[in-house]
């Protein structure tokens, strides 16, 4: 009986396993294209791609939307390469390198600054080496604002009142998106950031509110309208960022620029309650930070029931 014969896009895929195998296409690396199969190996596209999903079904390559069909990372073999334990060290060291330039250039220049290509610059790469630790953008975005909600640790002993401990929270928050003027835009409630270090506030909110007559609902929609709060105010400080960086004035200096104009729109008797209460009203935008915040607390109070011990 005649040895039966290979299929095309088996053939294929056997080549470019061998290929990866060896070592000649190394993780990150990117892999011929459907189009670029079919000009090499004379085949229809429906062929090239099913070689590729053959490879990708063994977790060999995976798709990367706009970029291609790359080598993905795996453990190593025991054939002559690291331990497992030691490449994932070693992985795991290379993406806190590349998270931290990458909060660097977002800190100095703004979020929408970050490329990948710009990063692997900053590092001294290859742009494509890159997503041999991170797969896409939105990715780093979400270990970006983890590293950075982790820079100020929630203390293991809280204060002993529940406000104190929603005040703190607050706070806290408050201060990383001052250091991190991108990072409350990236933040998103509809399609929130699934990040250890965030949910961390809202648990911490959570636990502060129990004990007190509070349903488990209502304790999640306080916990997440204060995180909400918070970064709803932050979400102004980018803009005032980049608008300060172009043309070299701060925010206090524009307003105090506008002052004539301001004067001409509320001296001429339009506006006569806005007119009394700014002669004596100091806005600042940690004054509006407290005001608000004392009253959404205030207003949680009236909803407690069990009186803290």
């Amino acid at each position: 009986m005649a040895e039966r014969t290979q299929a095309p896009y088996a053939r294929i895929a056997a080549e470019l396993r061998g290929r990866i195998e060896r070592g000649e296409l190394r993780p990150g690396d990117r892999v011929p294209s459907t189009r670029a199969i079919t000009q090499r190996w004379g085949v229809a596209m429906a062929t090239a791609s099913k070689a590729l999903a053959t490879l990708g079904q063994e977790g060999l390559v995976r798709a990367v939307p706009g970029v291609g069909t790359l080598v993905a990372a795996r453990p190593a073999t025991s054939q002559g390469r690291r331990p497992a334990t030691a490449a994932s060290e070693d992985d795991s060291a290379q993406r806190g390198r590349i998270v931290r330039a990458a909060v660097a250039i977002a800190d100095a220049e703004g979020l929408t600054a970050l490329t990948m290509r710009r990063l692997a610059a900053e590092l001294g790469v290859s742009a494509m080496s890159l997503y041999r630790h991170v797969s896409t953008k939105e990715q780093l975005v979400a270990l970006m604002a983890d590293a950075t909600f982790g820079e100020h640790a929630l203390p293991e002993r809280p204060p002993p009142h529940w406000r104190e401990r929603l005040e703190l929270s607050a706070a806290l928050q408050w201060r990383l998106y001052r250091a991190h003027p991108w990072l409350a835009g990236a933040m998103n409630l509809s399609r929130p950031l699934l990040i250890p270090n965030g949910i961390r506030h809202i648990d911490w909110a959570l636990a502060a509110l129990a004990g007190l007559g509070l349903d488990d609902d209502t304790r999640m929609h306080a916990a997440v309208t204060l995180f909400g709060y918070v970064r709803g105010h932050a979400v102004d400080l980018e803009p005032e960022s980049a608008a300060a960086r172009t043309s070299g004035v701060s925010g206090q200096e524009w307003m105090r620029a506008q002052e004539t104009r301001l004067a001409a729109l509320v001296n001429g008797g339009a506006f006569p309650a806005f007119a009394e209460a700014r002669a004596d009203s100091a806005l600042t935008p940690e004054s509006l930070l407290q005001y608000g915040l004392t009253a959404l607390l205030d207003g949680l109070a009236l909803r407690i029931t069990t009186p803290p011990n």
